[in-house]
């Protein structure tokens, strides 16, 4: 085996490897989520701040979620969210934002200047949670797209320097 299929190699490990880690920290945060009865009051209000720290400082927040491909399969990716604003209409509340996404399996990492970057607007609303006892979640999904779902924003890591390309 030379050194260049070696390295290939080596890094389309490191792909997947982190594909795996995204599959799991999605599923642990979505349990997180359900065990802690989080209602979409609450995490509206995170989104009010991650909004007004959006406008004020240009924060951009890690985000993780779900996306359906041409085949139907659906991973995790990973990205940037700039939300941008939180508008409550008709009793329901929606997000307009900016997502620069960073990682999915057919791309591998990718830097900011040459990372996808979309504007999309999501919806946050309450589920039920079936299992041994029923608990209502608070589930964020793109409402303008059908291929991509149930973000996981986290608040702990932002970003302030992805300006010029979102």
């Amino acid at each position: 085996m030379d050194a260049t299929t070696l390295t290939r190699d080596f890094h389309l490990w490191q792909r997947f490897s982190k594909q795996d880690r995204l599959e799991r920290e999605h599923r642990a945060a979505r349990r997180k989520i359900a065990e802690a009865g989080t209602m979409a009051t609450r995490m509206i209000k995170a989104y009010e701040s991650m909004a007004a720290k959006g406008v004020s400082e240009n924060a951009c927040y890690r985000t993780i979620y779900k996306q359906r491909d041409a085949q139907g399969e659906i991973m995790v990716r990973e990205g940037w969210l700039k939300v941008r604003r939180v508008v409550v209409e008709g009793g329901t509340t929606r997000l307009r934002g900016t997502l620069m996404t960073t990682f999915s399996l057919l791309d591998g990492e990718q830097e900011p200047a040459d990372a996808s970057v979309e504007k999309l607007t999501l919806e946050v609303y309450d589920e039920i949670v079936a299992g041994t006892k029923m608990k209502l979640a608070c589930k964020v999904d793109r409402c303008d797209a059908d291929d991509q779902t149930d973000f996981i924003t986290f608040l702990d890591a932002v970003r302030g320097d992805l300006k010029q390309w979102v």
